[in-house]
């Protein structure tokens, strides 16, 4: 296997995070094909405090994590949303969107982060401690799907509210 680097995103990466994100999400059922304008308007809405991305050894982008800042009903702060995730298509499902959101979460504690909430399948990110609660809730998708983690302090409660780049 190739070795893996995560890094920040830094100035230069829009273009290639762009392309990966639309690639990545070309073929998913449940995109709408709007992710990668998505990670556009949260860097250029300043809603972007935490993006990695994964480097091959040529330096090359394959892959990207994005963590944007909620709000939860109660006024829970310090909270994150994490997302899009993006690997590029020939080398999903070989560890690369697992190290990126184990690398990101990690950061997001030393950030000081109380928690993180993620839509997405529940078999997937359970691995990473994510867990449905009816308590904290985002309307629309199945319930089971919006999950949270907990990193410090009192569990929230209420309705999520994500930064206003996702619509």
């Amino acid at each position: 296997m190739t070795a893996i680097a995560t890094r920040p995103e830094a100035p230069g990466d829009e273009d290639a995070i762009d392309a990966l994100t639309r690639a990545a999400f070309h073929h998913m059922p449940l995109s709408d094909g709007s992710e990668a304008e998505t990670v556009r308007r949260l860097r250029a809405d300043g809603d972007l405090p935490l993006s990695l991305v994964a480097v091959n050894m040529d330096e090359a982008i394959i892959g990207h994590v994005a963590f944007s800042p909620v709000s939860i009903g109660d006024d829970t702060p310090h909270w994150f949303a994490m997302g899009p995730v993006s690997v590029i298509p020939l080398r999903q499902r070989a560890g690369i969107g697992s190290r990126l959101i184990e690398s990101g979460l990690l950061q997001l504690r030393r950030m000081g982060a109380k928690g993180c909430v993620v839509l997405g399948d529940p078999d997937y990110y359970h691995r990473f401690g994510f867990r449905h609660d009816p308590t904290l809730t985002y309307p629309g998708p199945p319930p089971e799907y919006f999950q949270r983690l907990v990193f410090a302090g009192r569990t929230p409660h209420g309705v999520v509210r994500y930064a206003k780049a996702f619509g």
